[in-house]
């Protein structure tokens, strides 16, 4: 059964940028709220729901310093107003082709022309659509038509259509050919008529591909939300060419329906993440029967893979009795295991694959000569006394027990991800291979799965096919449970100023996300550092372990504030502790200005050598005695600890008699110390 997978299937331009945009918000550390659900797409929508996005109906019931994400349908005007009017902190994610329309109707609707929209006129872009037009006077000026008759409708009871000035608009998602037919309607009535074509380019491709694949297939399975309408319009226009199947997700795969040498079609819906479309490409894969060319292989003694082989094994278990023996193991080879089974005259052999469900287990690593292990026959060369011998499928049987128990009540397992897979991954517990789709595979969206293979997870099991012997689990849920219980340990103990050891999550242009197990708090960039840095990666980078402490926390929006420097590394600490006034210090020139220079004690702690404290004779510039870099002995002569300001004197260090007599009236000393204020200040 080849299945044919559609180039354009997945998320859209605006679908991707709105789910980013969420995203983007909530890895910045902010409270997002979305206004209705970001997407068609329910798997989504739990996902961001699970990193605590609330989605709100009406923009008053956005939570307290949240950000508001407007989705990519788009609002109507008076929206805008309302977060305007409320004072809604609002990231608008409307597509671009949304938001086009959106002038246009506005921009030819407060000049006088009406509008027709084709679309439904319950969607919420058509809402918002509508919401941009201007109407004027008692007369509706703003028609909605979903097919040619109800299009024919509106110009017959409304004659004037014919004669006044009007436009025509399509929702984006607009069913291609049905829009061609109704611009002829259109174009045939109304005189004074401009169309604009605003279907996105995008859905217009993903129809004319669907179609082409419709007609080339037997079937049709198209992936996305019940609630998407980009979907239901690929639905309606593959049906007419083969039967067509509308699933969310992998498990409401009609199993049955497909039939050996089929050709299957595959395409999904805007709203449709890549983790979904592959897991369900996935799973159709696996409905594919091979096991009659697989067996053609067994009984001519061919050479296969061992992937094939143990395709095969899958494909006769159901027909194997179930004979076990116990065989002891007597030789070892890199490709197999010899054992002698017991009570029979027999030799029998377990192939490498059938030792374990661990692809990267070998013989060696898993049984030794002298053991006894309990086997089951898979298969009996009567010529050559040989058995052929399953262990895996012994622990499996054994393991199914435990799968299918720990469905039933909800059990934590423990496992092994074995293998990464197109749409998961592959872990084994109790000697069962268990899928994990990617969308469970972890806590947070993971685009490569390649580093998780080789981990130790624990996982729940979430399906079982006890027809089939297959498991789907997730490790996800698991992972979720025990970081709410850490964040509910956390906010029931936590104070300002704890102590914490975590692992830094990630960074941002303004700071660094910290996990401290259950909850992740910021270090601003100002908190990393007692000197100036331009950005977090020069103190710390990603997986960095560091102890911070708590600065501040609100437990209502669960925001934790941290700091990462000590009182102890406080340059001005240091400087306090061991430089009094009247300390000669040695310090290096770092800054020039007009009235004088700023020299460095300490990284971090400057002061100021005025420019009548230079030398013992009068200066026109600083620039005349001193040079950036230059190292000079000088004298504090004050210190205000609350301002950090330092006053520092080559001067004071020269001979008594050698200083000259420097007049300064009050107005200049005044004007002087205002001009050093604010530069130090600076």
């Amino acid at each position: 059964m080849p299945v044919k997978l559609a180039k354009s299937a997945g998320f859209c331009f605006g679908v991707n940028k709105a789910v980013n945009r969420v995203h983007e918000l909530l890895d910045a550390g902010e409270t997002v709220a979305t206004l209705g659900p970001i997407i068609h797409n329910p798997q989504v929508v739990d996902d961001l729901a699970a990193r605590g996005v609330k989605t709100v109906s009406d923009p008053a019931d956005t939570p307290e310093g949240a950000t508001l994400v407007i989705r990519s349908h788009g609002v109507p005007r008076s929206t805008y107003e309302a977060i305007e009017r409320l004072g809604v902190r609002c990231s608008d994610a409307t597509c671009p082709f949304v938001a086009k329309i959106h002038r246009i109707v506005a921009e030819h609707s407060a000049a006088g022309s009406a509008v027709l929209i084709a679309g439904d006129a319950t969607h919420p872009e058509v809402l918002g659509i509508r919401g941009h037009c201007v109407e004027n006077g008692e007369t509706p000026s703003v028609f909605v038509f979903s097919n040619e008759t109800e299009l024919e409708d509106c110009i017959k009871i409304r004659h004037f259509l014919t004669t006044a000035s009007c436009i025509m608009v399509a929702q984006t998602t607009f069913n291609t050919k049905l829009w061609e037919k109704c611009a002829k309607i259109a174009k045939k009535h109304c005189t004074n008529l401009q169309i604009f074509d605003t279907i996105c380019n995008a859905t217009a491709e993903r129809q004319r591909e669907a179609i082409t694949l419709a007609q080339q297939c037997d079937q049709m399975v198209i992936v996305g939300g019940k609630e998407s309408s980009n979907t239901a319009k690929l639905c309606a226009v593959c049906s007419p060419y083969c039967p067509t199947h509308w699933v969310e997700t992998a498990d409401e795969l009609p199993r049955n329906a497909f039939a050996a040498g089929q050709t299957v079609g595959l395409t999904a819906g805007a709203s449709t993440p890549a983790d979904i479309i592959k897991e369900v490409h996935c799973t159709m894969s696996e409905i594919v029967n091979n096991s009659e060319a697989l067996e053609t292989k067994i009984n001519n003694n061919e050479e296969m893979s061992s992937e094939e082989f143990a395709a095969a094994v899958d494909a006769t278990l159901q027909n194997a009795t179930d004979d076990k023996v116990r065989g002891l193991v007597v030789a070892i080879a890199p490709n197999e295991v010899q054992v002698e089974v017991i009570g029979r005259k027999q030799t029998g052999y377990i192939p490498a694959v059938e030792l374990s469900n661990d692809p990267n287990a070998t013989p060696a690593d898993l049984v030794k000569v002298g053991d006894e292990l309990e086997l089951l026959i898979m298969r009996t060369n009567d010529q050559e006394g040989t058995i052929l011998l399953s262990k895996k499928r012994v622990d499996a049987l054994k393991g199914w027990e435990t799968i299918v128990s720990a469905e039933a009540e909800g059990t934590v397992l423990d496992g092994t991800v074995v293998e990464v897979i197109k749409g998961g991954v592959l872990v084994v517990t109790n000697g069962v291979r268990v899928f994990v789709p990617a969308s469970q595979a972890s806590v947070n969206r993971m685009d490569d799965l390649s580093p998780l293979k080789g981990q130790n997870v624990q996982l729940k099991i979430i399906e079982v096919n006890t027809h089939r012997r297959h498991a789907v689990g997730s490790v996800r849920q698991v992972a979720q449970a025990a970081r709410k219980e850490l964040e509910e340990k956390f906010w029931a103990q936590a104070e300002v100023g704890q102590e914490y050891t975590g692992a830094v999550k990630s960074l941002t242009s303004y700071g660094a996300f910290v996990d401290l197990g259950g909850v992740d708090g910021m270090v601003h960039i100002s908190e990393m550092s007692w000197s100036r840095i331009k950005h977090p990666s020069e103190v710390m980078n990603v997986g960095d372990t560091v102890t911070v402490f708590i600065k501040a926390l609100d437990a209502e929006k669960k925001k934790i504030s941290l700091g990462y420097r000590k009182s102890e590394d406080n340059p001005w600490e240091i400087f306090k502790a061991q430089y009094p006034i009247d300390s000669v210090v040695t310090a290096k020139v770092v800054g020039m200005t007009a009235f004088g220079a700023f020299a460095q004690i300490l990284p971090g702690v400057d002061g100021l050598i005025h420019i009548s404290q230079i030398a013992n004779h009068r200066v026109e510039k600083p620039q005349d005695e001193l040079q950036i870099g230059q190292e000079v002995e000088a004298k504090i002569t004050a210190v205000d600890y609350e301002r950090k300001r330092i006053s520092l004197s080559i001067r004071a260090l020269l001979p008594e008699e050698e200083a000259p007599v420097v007049e300064e009236t009050p107005a200049e000393v005044e004007t002087v110390e205002e001009e050093t204020e604010e530069e130090a200040a600076e």
